[in-house]
Formats: C-alpha cells, structure tokens, sequence
C-alpha cells in the first residue's frame, strides 16, 4: 500500500523515470498522489513497501528536491513495472468497426497455472517485501480461464480443457489440506495423516463433489468452499471412524480401502464391524474379514448376514466356530443363499454328513469360498481318477480338505508323474493319497526330490525307493536335516549299523526314520546294550530286524525276563521273541510244552496257529513214546524229547 503523500511523490518519481525509459507518456489525468481518489482500489495488482530502497538520481525539479533530498527511493522489477504500466494505460481501444478491444497482458504457461492456484488457494500466499499479491476477482486473472492472451496461440477449447484439469488438481490438493487439517484436530500425527490420504484419493474426490453440491443449499449459498468441505468432513463422522478403526487394530491400509469401498457411507463400516464382533471375529481379522469381504457386503444388512451364519450352524458349524471360519474365509459373506447352498450341497452330496462338513470348515475355511464350482468339480474327478469312489473323495476331503486347496497343473500332475518315475503304480499312489493325503499339498521340488536323493546316496535302491514311500508315504512330510538325516547319523554312530548296511535298514525299516531319538531310539539302544549285547553284535541284530528298535522297552522287558528265566533261552532268540503276547501265547504254550516234555524252536513255538502247535505237540509226544519202548525213529530236526 502507498501510505503516505511522500511516499507517492516517490512512486510518481520512478514511475516518470520508467516511462521515459520506454518513451511512454503519462496521462495528465493518471494521479497517484491523491488520496482521496478511489484508482487504486482497483489495481489488479498492490506493491509491498520496504524499508529498503535503492538510491536513485536526483530529479531536477525544484519542489521535488526538497522531498527528495535525502530519501531512498525504490526502484521496481521490470515484471512489476510492466504489470503497473498495462493498468495505467488505455485499457480499450477501437477496432476498425467501431467495437471495443480488451488487451491481455502476456502471460506464460507457468505464469497462468500460477494465477490459477493463487486463486484457488485456501489461504493467501505470505508477502514479503517487494511480492506481488494478485487479486482472483481482476480482469486480468480471469482473462487467463479465457485462453485469449495475446502472446500464447493456443487453441482455446485446449486451453479451456487444460486449464479445468490443473484447477481440478488444486481442488483436490486444497481438499486434502482441508482433511488434513480434520485429522490434526482428530489429534492424529501428520505422517500418519498422509499415509492414510495417499490411501484414499477415491473419498477426497467425493468431498469435493459433496461440497460443490452444498452451495444449492440455502444455507451454504454464500459459504465459501473450504467452509463446505469443512463441514462436510465433520458431518461424515469420518475421523472419529478412523480412530475406532485405528484402536480396532486396523492398519491404515485396512482403512482406506474401507472408507473408499464403503461410497460415502462410513457408517456402514462401523455396523458391519460390529456385527463381526457378535459372531467372535476378534483382534486384527476384523480388519481382514472387513477389507476381504468385497464392498457389496457394506450395503448387506444384518438380517442377511445373520441368515448366513444360521445356515452355517444348521450344517454342522458350532456357533463359536463361525467367528473362525468368516475371519478366515471373509468371502462367505458376500455369497447369497442359493450361491451358498450350491456350495455346501457339493460337499453333501459326497455322502458328508453335516458333522465332517462342519469339521471341514474349520479345519479349512477356504474350500467353501476361494474356489468357484467348476474347480472343485474339476479337483474332485481328477482324484477320482486314482480309483476312489465318490465316498471315498468325500471322506478323504472331510480328513484333508487342504486338498482342494492345491492345483492341479502346478502341484499334483508333476508329483504323479514323479512317483511313476519312481515305480510306483496307481495302486500305490492310492494308497499314499488315503494314509497320508499331506504329500499331494507339499512342493515337490523343494520338499520331496531331495529326500529322494538323501535315500539314494546312503545305498537304498532304486528300485526300493518306490515301495519305501509307497509302505511309509509320511517319510515324505518329514524334515530332512531335523529328522531324517539325523535318525541316519544316529544309526550309524550310536547303533553300532555300518555304512554298508544302513542302506539296508533304511530300506526294511523305514519307519525308524519316523521315530525319536530322545524318546525312542536312544532309550532302546541303551537298554539293548545294558543286557550285555556288544554294539558291532547290535548293529548286525537291527540291521537283520529293523523293528527291533521300535518295541516298547516296558512290554519288552517282562518278556526278557521270562525268557532268560524260566525258559532259559539264548540271548539272541530275543530278536524273534518280543513280537508275540507274552500272556496270551508265550506263557500258554511253555507251559503245554513243559507238560509234555517237549521243546521247540521259537519260531516253531510261537509262529505257528493253536492247531498246528497242538499237531507238533502230539507228533513230538508220540516219537519221544516210541523212543522210550526202544522203537528208535528219526529224530525230526525241529523237535527233540525232553527227559
């Protein structure tokens, strides 16, 4: 602003200096010293003042010496000047016709897209000393949405198209400084605050329209927009949503696909997610059920999600079971009722009774939502091609339904084809899908190929490989460095097995490869040698008979004792000796052999059926009746009297 008379006498000084620079004149009637006159109300354009200011030239004028005689006065940029100069001159002039002409001041590019945020700004720009603070309500900036300047030939439905599109963009940056500014006084930080709106552009743009359409009413007829938005903002509810979402362990994320899924409705995120607490969804699966879910399902109402769950438990899901399966299978309530009794009937019909579908769910809740119905038909024929029956599929996924969870081209083609290289026949594969159904879900490449070769570098063949995995298929589902390779170092360094026969153990037992070595392995060794074995002596025992190191120490060791004692046998028949009852057969028929006088080998004493023993018995009491007459027959070699 010119304040004051001197200040003016200095303006109208530089003003004539830059106007004989140009060889324009002014016009008499131009004043700028007056105060009273109303000319500079109107200016497009108000010149800061400054303590500051550049020494000029004495004007040679007597009655200006004596004001300016030790003034600084100021001396403007040529942009400023140029600017001052337009307005002070003729702003129209006559075409040829006789109409009125305006004249544009020339602009660039860059300076019009400047005006154009200037005058969509929520707050002034801060002036300092020597700025240039431009009025939007001017001709001048207004001539800039017109797309006539004088200096830039563009078209003017281009410019017109070019000039709404970069105001739009200020828009939505003056929208997002107004919910920024709602956040802060949500007492929200600011990096959260921005995280959070580079994750909502779809709700900053439905403000915006809101707030536009605001002006129709009465109300806000002469509000400003900031003021609309504002209120809008508050009016919403969403900030305090977000802090309930927030305090619901809801990341930001979560929340911004919420409030832009939810179409200007926030509220139907806090019913919904209330509704998820009624049915046990609890901690951050509220934030998964409700992101997962799909939109639709915040336009669903309770009634209707309510008729789901009582479905779900009138087909074998426990009521605090639901919470379970929706916070991990969300997608079931966006499913209507005939998409989902389509689905729970295709488990039915695969004589499942309500119970199995019910433990199914919640053992995996995906089958019943991930996958559409042409792909659980396609997974259910392609295990039916193994030679199981409908029942058989059924069962089977009651017991494993993690099945329908993998693919066929990517998970169970290439492992079919990998057991036929192997030798195994459809037979076999049947059986490894039924007693352990895991193998079909675990990676083929990363999991069961390097067991494959372990078993093949420590001398099993190739040809045993097949029939080891066909006889133990949960050999495949173990570790190979936690569990298999050191049951292998265990054997070989506290079992007494040499390099040369672990191959052998490997291949007859492979179940010692499922046992522990804490628990199991090392307490038998231990006990084997504590009754005098030699570890060399054992080694060849386990290699001969595997299983030895899988008996139950504690039903072993009455059996020892009795064998030891009362039928005084060797050490070594222990290894055919603890797979039979000791009360039901062992004690049985040492006693009918005591009776008669007669003895035996264990295999031929305990081996045989109730009547093949009782056969040998008479046979053995007959040749002994006859040798004692003096009859003398052949002795049988596996039977001898006993006097």
């Amino acid at each position: 602003m010119l304040a004051s008379q001197p200040q003016h006498h200095h303006l109208s000084a530089v003003l004539h200096l830059h106007l004989q620079d140009h060889r324009i004149s002014l016009p008499p009637a131009t004043t700028l010293h007056s105060p009273a006159t109303n000319s500079t109300r109107h200016f497009a354009f108000r010149i800061s003042s400054s303590r500051y200011h550049r020494t000029l030239p004495e004007v040679q004028d007597n009655d200006a010496a004596s004001t300016t005689e030790n003034k600084n006065l100021r001396t403007h940029n040529a942009k400023s000047t140029a600017l001052l100069l337009q307005h002070l001159s003729p702003q129209v002039e006559k075409k040829p016709d006789g109409e009125n002409q305006e004249i544009y001041v020339p602009l660039l590019k860059q300076d019009k897209e400047k005006l154009l945020e200037i005058s969509l700004l929520s707050k002034r720009t801060p002036q300092f000393p020597g700025s240039i603070y431009t009025d939007p309500s001017v001709p001048l900036v207004q001539s800039v949405f017109k797309g006539r300047n004088s200096d830039v030939n563009y078209n003017e439905d281009e410019v017109d198209d070019e000039m709404l599109l970069k105001a739009l963009e200020i828009r939505r940056k003056v929208t997002a400084e107004i919910f920024k500014e709602a956040m802060k006084k949500g007492r929200f930080g600011i990096t959260y605050s921005e995280n959070l709106l580079s994750k909502i552009p779809e709700f900053i743009d439905y403000v915006m329209i809101k707030a536009v359409s605001m002006k129709n009413f009465a109300e806000f007829s002469r509000a400003s927009y900031n003021v609309r938005a504002e209120v809008f903002i508050h009016e919403s509810g969403v900030v305090p949503l977000i802090r309930w979402l927030k305090h619901n362990s809801l990341s930001y994320p979560q929340i911004g696909k919420l409030i832009c899924a939810s179409k200007g409705d926030v509220e139907s995120i806090k019913r919904l997610a209330e509704w998820l607490k009624t049915i046990h969804v609890k901690g951050r699966f509220i934030g998964v059920a409700l992101t997962r879910s799909g939109g639709d399902v915040l336009e669903r109402s309770a009634d209707e999600l309510d008729e789901i769950v009582d479905y779900l438990e009138e087909n074998g899901v426990r009521r605090d079971w639901v919470g379970y399966v929706v916070s991990r299978c969300p997608e079931v309530l966006s499913f209507t009722m005939d998409q989902l009794r389509s689905r729970a009937e295709f488990y039915l019909k695969m004589s499942m009774d309500k119970n199995d579908f019910g433990t199914m769910l919640f053992d995996c809740p995906k089958v019943l939502g991930y996958l559409s119905l042409e792909e659980m038909n396609q997974k259910v024929a392609y295990l039916m091609e193994f030679g199981l029956s409908n029942e058989d599929v059924g069962r089977l996924l009651a017991h494993k339904p993690q099945l329908m969870a993998c693919s066929i081209e990517e998970r169970w083609q290439p492992l079919v084809k990998y057991f036929y290289y192997l030798g195994i026949s459809k037979d076999g594969m049947r059986r490894i899908l039924t007693v352990k159904p895991m193998v079909f879900c675990i990676d083929l490449e990363n999991t069961i190929a390097p067991k494959v070769q372990f078993l093949r570098d420590i001398g099993v063949e190739e040809d045993a490989i097949g029939s080891m995995l066909v006889r133990f298929p949960s050999l495949m589902t173990y570790s190979l460095h936690k569990k298999i390779r050191a049951v292998v170092i265990f054997l070989l360094t506290k079992a007494g097995v040499s390099q040369r026969n672990i191959g052998k153990v490997v291949a007859l037992g492979p179940e010692l490869l499922g046992c522990s070595i804490a628990h199991k392995l090392d307490h038998n060794v231990k006990y084997f040698l504590s009754l005098g074995i030699y570890l060399p002596i054992l080694g060849e025992m386990i290699s001969d008979f595997p299983m030895l190191l899988r008996y139950n120490i504690d039903v072993l060791r009455p059996k020892y004792r009795y064998l030891r004692r009362m039928m005084i046998r060797p050490l070594k028949d222990l290894i055919e000796f603890p797979s039979y009852s000791l009360e039901d057969r062992i004690i049985p028929r040492h006693k009918i052999m005591v009776e008669n006088r007669v003895n035996f080998k264990l295999r031929y004493m305990l081996a045989t059926t109730d009547e093949e023993f009782e056969t040998r018995v008479k046979d053995a009491v007959e040749r002994r009746r006859r040798f004692e007459s003096g009859a003398v027959d052949e002795q049988s070699p596996d039977s001898m009297s006993f006097k």
